[in-house]
């Protein structure tokens, strides 16, 4: 973990440097330097400074004038750069050799090694971001799939921000008239009906909602949900999970026990991402290593968002099945799968009673797939349209729920009459809540916490 010191914005004077092409070998690789040193280091690296925001061809060389490489420089003047400071850009062969070499030679130079999404950071400090879209950024670059990186780009581009800074402008200017009414109470003044004060804060709220669900929705696209496979040996786990995952990940044998500990794989279904894991089979077992298999199942399945229970079709539900159920916990979902209709001859098929969905299926046929792959979105409340979404953070939508019951909580004061000033008071914490999403209104600790997650040169 990296520590962030207190004095974040005396950090600002500094320049920052760090290779922002992953590691390893590759065709080009890039040295990124931001600060006020950019010129110096530019003009004793290349020879020249490059003309503000063309590739200029250049040798690179080190503090003996000795070639390190060959290749292109780049240099964006302070404000017109993604930091909002002068940045260098040198784009040279892809090797970790000679990239190191490079980032050495600028070090020498009175730079310093840039934290783990110092560059970002900078842009938010600077604002040429706000802080959803600097999160945005991570997020375009770790997306799962196309759908995800469709929702990261709308929250770079600044949608989310405008959404949430639309929604702020109105709680301010509600909250500007109530506490106006509050300060000329004694001069029988109106600046608002009460009516009209709780029609506003009823739109207010179906804002909250749309974007609360809007944003879940690309929570979900970032996130996804964790799946865990459980039932007893050799009712079809390991072979779902290769289907789910559409590679032979796991060992299938007829000789029960085969699995012995977790398999985790991250998979896709029309763009919602999940992380499945295959488990041990539960059973009456002395062996001490099938013993810790088990063990870690029930870990595996009390820390999970939805269970998959495997049964036979022609044996139905054992005693052992009855006593998983009774195992999980209130808040794990779960659906009862009975595989092996090619063996009982049922057809596939879904039905609900009050306890759980149970859905009958082949996965050696793969009959039936489609309710399970219907049924893992439905459980993630996911529609997979895509259009609309904003890739989220659980710290957005946890923004969002408290801002929503701020504004519910003015409604009930307004309801029955309550003081002006706890009206005043709930607009304001839904302000401030939405204010958090954007970085209007932060700690230290969040950003150290956000920006320490990114890649060291981003």
């Amino acid at each position: 973990m990296v520590h962030y010191s207190p004095d974040r914005k005396g950090g600002l004077s500094d320049t920052i440097a760090a290779i922002a092409t992953p590691p390893g070998r590759g065709g080009i690789g890039v040295v990124r330097v931001s600060g006020p040193l950019c010129r110096q280091v530019a003009k004793h690296i290349t020879g020249r400074l490059p003309p503000p925001r063309y590739a200029a061809f250049s040798r690179f060389r080190d503090g003996e004038g000795e070639t390190i490489d060959r290749g292109l420089a780049l240099y964006f003047p302070s404000p017109h750069s993604f930091t909002g400071e002068d940045v260098l850009e040198l784009q040279g062969h892809g090797g970790p050799v000679v990239m190191d070499w490079l980032l050495s030679c600028v070090l020498q130079l009175g730079v310093r090694l840039a934290r783990p999404g110092e560059f970002s950071e900078r842009a938010f400090l600077n604002n040429k971001i706000d802080l959803a879209q600097a999160e945005a950024i991570a997020d375009l670059i770790e997306s799962a799939s196309e759908q995800a990186a469709r929702s990261a780009l709308r929250s770079l581009h600044g949608e989310f921000s405008a959404q949430i800074q639309d929604l702020r402008d109105q709680l301010i200017e509600l909250r500007c008239l109530v506490e106006a009414d509050i300060d000329f109470s004694d001069e029988d003044i109106d600046f608002i009906e009460q009516g009209a004060v709780a029609e506003r804060l009823q739109e207010l709220q179906s804002i909250l909602r749309r974007i609360h669900r809007s944003a879940r929705q690309g929570a979900l696209l970032r996130e996804g949900i964790r799946v865990v496979l459980v039932g007893r040996p050799n009712v079809g786990k390991s072979s779902l999970h290769n289907r789910l995952a559409g590679f032979e990940a796991a060992i299938v044998t007829d000789v029960p026990g085969t699995t012995r500990d977790l398999l985790r794989e991250h998979i896709t279904i029309d763009g919602l991402p999940i992380r499945l894991s295959d488990t041990a089979g539960l059973h009456d077992s002395m062996d001490i290593i099938e013993q810790e298999g088990m063990r870690r199942t029930r870990e595996e399945f009390t820390n999970a968002d939805h269970v998959l229970l495997i049964a036979d079709d022609q044996v139905g539900l054992t005693e052992l099945e009855q006593s998983i159920l009774g195992e999980l916990p209130d808040n794990v979902s779960h659906t009862l799968i009975l595989n092996k209709i090619d063996l009982s001859g049922a057809s596939a098929e879904r039905r609900e009673d009050s306890q759980r969905v149970v859905l009958r299926l082949s996965v050696l046929t793969g009959a039936g797939m489609d309710l399970l792959l219907q049924r893992l979105k439905e459980c993630a409340g996911f529609d997979g349209e895509g259009e609309g979404y904003f890739l989220a953070r659980r710290r957005h939508l946890e923004a969002l729920q408290r801002a929503g019951a701020a504004v519910a909580a003015a409604g009930e004061i307004l309801k029955e009459e309550g003081p002006e000033e706890m009206l005043a008071e709930e607009l304001r914490q839904a302000q401030n809540a939405l204010a958090e999403i954007t970085g209007e209104y932060r700690s230290d600790d969040l950003l150290g916490e956000i920006f320490s997650t990114f890649c060291i040169g981003k």
